[in-house]
């Protein structure tokens, strides 16, 4: 599985436009800082991004180059097989939340002076994705009750065994293991028994269609999370998590993130606010709540607080 390296014969290059505000830069840094991406060379090459996994048509293992040419366009050159361009071009229009119209985040800023100041001073920030929510599903797993660093070494080694190295325009990056391949029972070696049995869980759900990202995107949010928590393992958290940062939806409060409450409380000086009045708080978001919880997350002056644990960083 992890023999030779995937050539693709040949590339498809598409032009993508973007509505709102997108700075590609600021995605490629997130990555190199976002351990379960484990990309800490995400930033070797300047103005490019590249990516390596799973196509979720399939599950053939694809790459894609990603550049920014203007403000309002990206190009994604695709490396997979003939047939499948669009499929992987829409696949990372949604990791790096191009997939959504931001014209309308401008507004959020003009009614909420903490998120004006977020707006202000990291423009074209957006939320950067798993690649997929099969693969935010098994992180869920990996890193529950475990030190983040520890959970993204167990992942690497899972692409490094499992996965496949994908040539992506002369550039080798492993691509997460995919589902058929991660559902046998070489995948839980090294692993507690618990955590083996519920990625194989997560990965036959894959297969089965029940983490596809526009599925779970269609259906009314308290009903995709009821959805999620049917899996092994997966919790009221880990079901945002699923939710929000692998398929992308961009209107969901995460109210399970101790770290984004500590945030808020900061950002809007309300060092005793419970959490409901937190989430009632953030009703002015709307509809990019995930969009703002983000960003405040990962504002340098918060990410710094030590506290629980957080689907942002």
């Amino acid at each position: 599985m992890t023999g030779s390296i995937l050539q693709h014969p040949a590339s498809t290059t598409l032009r993508i436009p973007v509505r709102g505000p997108f700075d590609l830069d600021k995605s490629i840094r997130f990555l190199t800082d976002f351990p379960p991406a484990c990309r800490a060379d995400a930033a070797a090459e300047p103005g490019t991004l590249r990516f390596a996994f799973p196509a979720e048509a399939g599950w053939e293992h694809v790459g894609a180059a990603v550049r920014q040419r203007s403000p309002g366009t990206i190009e994604v050159e695709v490396f997979a097989e003939e047939g499948l361009a669009v499929e992987v071009a829409a696949q990372v229009r949604r990791i790096l939340s191009v997939d959504v119209d931001g014209v309308g985040f401008a507004k959020i800023g003009a009614a909420d002076p903490v998120v004006r100041r977020l707006q202000q001073e990291h423009p074209g920030l957006r939320p950067v994705l798993f690649h997929s929510p099969y693969e935010a599903a098994c992180w869920a797993i990996l890193s529950h009750r475990t030190r983040m660093s520890q959970a993204a070494t167990v992942k690497r080694r899972l692409a490094e065994g499992l996965g496949r190295p994908v040539d992506v325009g002369g550039h080798v990056l492993r691509s997460f293991p995919a589902p058929d391949v991660l559902a046998g029972p070489e995948a839980g070696r090294g692993l507690p028994e618990v955590k083996a049995e519920r990625l194989r869980a997560v990965a036959n759900a894959a297969k089965d269609g029940l983490l596809d990202a526009a599925y779970l995107r269609a259906m009314p949010v308290p009903d995709a999370l009821r959805r999620l928590q049917l899996l092994p393992g997966i919790g009221p958290f880990s079901a945002q998590l699923i939710l929000i940062r692998g398929a992308g939806h961009p209107d969901v409060f995460p109210t399970d993130e101790p770290r984004l409450q500590e945030a808020m409380r900061a950002a809007y000086d309300l060092p005793e606010a419970p959490p409901e009045a937190l989430e009632e708080l953030s009703a002015v978001w709307r509809p990019f709540r995930s969009w703002v919880a983000f960003a405040l997350r990962n504002a340098p002056e918060f990410r710094t607080r030590g506290i629980g644990g957080s689907m942002t960083a």
